[in-house]
């Protein structure tokens, strides 16, 4: 992915932070009354379990405060910018695996490893600045844009637990908005252009693909879908045609096919 010549949308961190923190509680609230036999099904991950999952989704928190824990990195820019995150994460698919079967090995209790995350997340991120460069391990971000891809990872992860234990874990309003809208400026990002409207309702509308652009009126070519499914499509949960069957997606236009720039994050 070439470096992002596109200014991303702007997102309050202060809402950002309080949308995680409400997922989280969300989450926690589920898995802490997770039978053993719910704890041991399989996911849609890999082989990993419900219980690998829950575990992992402490992570998303645990990766700020780690990070905030490190020295600051001397380089005065960051190096990832939030449109370009998503294209950034498929490299560290082992890795991460790997940590989530040692935390969930040495961590048997959960809902003490949710309390203990969330505590530390409230008292390390709440009075950190926004600008403070954090080093990941994609690279440099400030802590503001890294706040927003926790978003997309409690959201996915969320729906993951929600579909392996049949549980109906909400979704916090602020969480699937950033999430959403992340997820569809990152296909404008990748397909720069403005032959294709895609609609994600009610939080984001962009235009993508080369070709003639859309000024006013009815765009001839328009995709649509809600929050979830496109979330599903960005991250390979689910498939383009099988969406269209399923009429989750509208895709109207000659141009309005995106199964060839789907998933967006590995």
């Amino acid at each position: 992915m070439p470096p992002s010549q596109k200014r991303a949308r702007r997102y309050d961190p202060a809402r950002t932070r309080t949308a995680i923190l409400a997922q989280f509680a969300h989450v926690r609230e589920a898995v802490r009354v997770l039978t053993p036999e719910q704890l041991a099904l399989p996911t849609r991950l890999g082989d990993w379990t419900v219980r690998e999952l829950a575990v992992h989704l402490t992570m998303a928190l645990s990766h700020v405060t780690r990070n905030l824990e490190l020295p600051e990195p001397a380089s005065p820019k960051p190096d990832l910018t939030l449109l370009e995150w998503p294209f950034s994460t498929a490299d560290r698919a082992g890795r991460i695996a790997d940590d989530t079967k040692a935390l969930a090995a040495d961590r048997p209790d959960l809902d003490a490893l949710y309390g203990e995350v969330a505590g530390r997340f409230e008292e390390l991120v709440s009075d950190a600045p926004e600008d403070r460069l954090l080093p990941t391990r994609a690279g440099a971000m400030r802590l503001a844009d890294f706040l927003v891809t926790r978003t997309v990872e409690l959201v996915v992860h969320t729906d993951d637990l929600n579909e392996a234990a049949g549980l109906g874990i909400p979704y916090d309003r602020q969480a699937l908005a950033a999430c959403t809208r992340l997820l569809a400026d990152a296909v404008a990002e990748k397909a720069p252009g403005g032959s294709v409207e895609v609609r994600v309702p009610p939080f984001a509308v962009v235009q993508c693909v080369q070709g003639p652009k859309h000024t006013r009126g009815t765009p001839p070519n328009v995709v649509e879908t809600d929050p979830l499914t496109w979330i599903r499509l960005a991250t390979g949960r689910t498939e383009w045609a099988h969406e269209l069957d399923a009429a989750k997606v509208s895709a109207s236009g000659e141009r309005a096919d995106l199964a060839g720039l789907l998933p967006l994050m590995g």
